[in-house]
């Protein structure tokens, strides 16, 4: 892009090559999609505490080669989810590249202004405590009025139960929704 990758803006500039100040500061704006990934990982089972040991002479926590490549899939995916930007629809990982482009362009002054709000994320939570709630209140007959089958149910309720966050089909979403609640 043209930028120095030493010179940052919020992180200390370096004098030495491996810092890369510049990289650093232009991950703050994305650091959620990481976050939203760890909380996944954990809530779906992907990672568990012990994929990870503390080895004691770094004091830092390392985890298993085969949980990390199980969470960078999961990032991976995460990553190359669809957003809408400017009209068209990019994967994250463009999105990061295009916001350093406009960086470059805003340092050189071929753009008046620079904006990293600019696509928000959306984070939407199927399994919010309402629809477990609704879960766990459905009797079999109420289920079967609304078109929802014994196993699927059986699985609804079981993952209302856990503690880790589920997935709903969109179908199931709103034969389960109030607007649907007289289907």
């Amino acid at each position: 892009m043209g930028l120095e990758p030493a010179v940052g803006f919020l992180h200390d500039c370096s004098d030495y090559q491996t810092k890369q100040s510049l990289v650093y500061d232009l991950q703050e704006p994305f650091r959620w999609l990481i976050d939203v990934s760890v909380v996944e990982a954990f809530e779906s089972g992907t990672l568990k505490l012990q994929d990870f040991y503390f080895t004691g002479d770094d004091y830092r926590y390392h985890f298993e080669v085969g949980a990390k490549q199980r969470f960078i899939s999961l990032l991976r995916e995460r990553s190359n989810a669809g957003v809408t930007y400017k009209g068209r629809v990019l994967k994250w990982d463009t999105i990061i590249e295009q916001k350093t482009i406009e960086l470059g362009r805003y340092l050189t002054r071929k753009l008046a202004t620079l904006d990293f709000v600019e696509p928000s994320p959306k984070l939407v939570r199927d399994d919010n405590s309402e629809l477990r709630t609704r879960v766990l209140a459905l009797t079999q007959s109420e289920a079967r009025s609304r078109g929802i089958g014994k196993s699927t149910l059986h699985y609804l309720r079981k993952n209302a139960q856990s503690k880790r966050s589920f997935k709903t089909y969109r179908k199931v979403q709103c034969k389960l929704g109030p607007s649907c609640s007289n289907s």
